[in-house]
């Protein structure tokens, strides 16, 4: 293993995850809940997942975001503390290593791939 690399999880597709996310500058990080998006089937080589953030700013509407309120059972079922949108348009590539803990799992895929097919224009 490498120096420096945690012990690498499986992080699956759905997964919840707190992790390190970038700002929008590049420079500064916060620690949030993240949705890997990536599927973990496809072998890149690579110590690393897709994700889309997950904010507690419930203004952040739009087609390409789900609100998740925290005390439905799907909020229950992905670990939120709050209530939360998971912004699809805001994906980040992820060193496993950024990855803190699996914090709850998504059973709203089927809504995350309708937003991913807008994004991408895959409609």
């Amino acid at each position: 293993m490498l120096r420096g690399w945690k012990s690498t999880m499986p992080y699956r597709r759905g997964d919840v995850v707190l992790v390190t996310f970038p700002n929008s500058d590049l420079r500064t990080f916060k620690k949030r809940p993240a949705l890997v998006v990536q599927d973990e089937t496809v072998q890149t080589g690579l110590r690393q997942r897709i994700v889309a953030l997950i904010t507690s700013n419930m203004a952040r509407t739009g087609t390409t975001r789900i609100t998740i309120h925290q005390a439905s059972n799907e909020g229950q079922q992905m670990g939120l503390r709050t209530d939360s949108v998971i912004v699809i348009d805001n994906l980040a590539t992820i060193p496993d290593r950024a990855i803190d803990k699996l914090i709850g799992s998504c059973p709203v895929m089927g809504s995350i791939d309708g937003a991913l097919k807008l994004l991408f224009g895959l409609t």
